[in-house]
């Protein structure tokens, strides 16, 4: 499934990506209740299972994933489309409806450093060194939950920095709550995976001396457009990964070349920290970085950028000034 969080009003319901529609599960499975089931008070029992929000949603485990399954079936029974978009179970699929597939995180996301080794490479020859040995251990920093921005919405080049710079990065979502997790249950603990740019203010990182800062702006963690849930998307340690620029492609790699795989990264991660359904987890970006090239690739106001991940989708952010 491609689960995704859509804007309706004032409201961010849970929706389900499906043959160019957006469903909304929540009210979908309560039409399923209450047509297939003769469930009389329908709505109160499907927000128990399948809730309008994503986080409850991820929460909820495996109850929930069988019923969406369920709804999408039922869905593509009924033959009056007309009905469905009256009673607000379906609408068309827009670029414009969409936030962030989980707007508002419990915790800060959790991102990773230097995980490809061209990208280690390339930022000590744009300073003239030698390439340093290749981390021994993950090197992770957060960027706080303020970060998180919609796959199409605009990233805000804030008045603080005068150095934007974009890194696309594959992200994967906790769906088991876990400590101390083995490699061999890694996967038993993951819900689904999603296209993320780490977008950086690089005087800011290098001002600071580490990474939250200048990573942590306001508008600095576009995602989406969804997540791909694990048993769509299947084996996630060969997907293309990929930006561009203004039609300019400035990245392009593969997840097969992480130092750190994901068993790597949880079981490192979780010894004596307790992962939480929801937790989004960046890998790190491959080489390619805006601030490397020759001369200085940065981002300027009116710049696109298009972060794209194989078997997920792409995301796509225009650069804007901050009022």
């Amino acid at each position: 499934m491609k689960l995704l969080t859509f804007k309706t009003g004032k409201e961010k319901r849970l929706g389900a990506y499906v043959d160019g529609k957006i469903i909304d599960l929540n009210l979908a499975y309560a039409r399923y209740l209450a047509n297939e089931k003769g469930e009389s008070n329908a709505l109160c029992e499907a927000t128990k299972t399948v809730p309008p929000r994503m986080l409850s949603f991820i929460e909820n485990g495996e109850a929930a994933m069988l019923a969406a399954k369920k709804t999408i079936d039922y869905i593509s029974t009924v033959k009056s489309e007309t009905d469905l978009k009256s009673e607000g179970i379906i609408k068309e699929y827009s670029e414009e409806l969409l936030d962030a597939p989980i707007p508002k995180p419990r915790k800060n996301i959790i991102c990773l450093g230097l995980n490809y080794a061209e990208h280690v490479a390339e930022g000590a020859q744009a300073r003239g060194e030698e390439p340093p040995p290749l981390p021994e251990n993950p090197i992770f920093f957060t960027k706080p939950t303020t970060a998180v921005n919609g796959p199409f919405d605009p990233i805000v080049y804030q008045k603080a920095t005068q150095m934007l710079d974009y890194e696309v990065e594959f992200a994967f979502i906790i769906g088991k709550k876990g400590k101390y997790i083995p490699l061999d249950e890694v996967y038993d603990h993951v819900f689904g995976y999603t296209v993320f740019n780490d977008v950086t203010a690089r005087d800011l990182q290098r001002r600071h001396r580490q990474w939250f800062k200048g990573k942590g702006l306001d508008t600095f963690a576009p995602m989406g457009p969804w997540i791909v849930t694990k048993d769509e998307l299947g084996d996630p340690n060969n997907l293309e990964v990929s930006l561009k620029v203004n039609g300019e492609q400035r990245q392009h790699s593969n997840t097969k070349h992480l130092i750190f795989s994901i068993p790597v990264i949880v079981e490192t991660l979780s010894a004596g920290i307790t992962l939480e359904p929801g937790d989004i987890i960046a890998t790190g970006t491959p080489s390619g970085v805006g601030a490397s090239m020759k001369p200085p690739g940065l981002l300027k106001v009116g710049d696109v950028v298009e972060a794209e991940i194989e078997k997920i989708g792409v995301i796509r952010n225009k650069v804007v000034p901050e009022e």
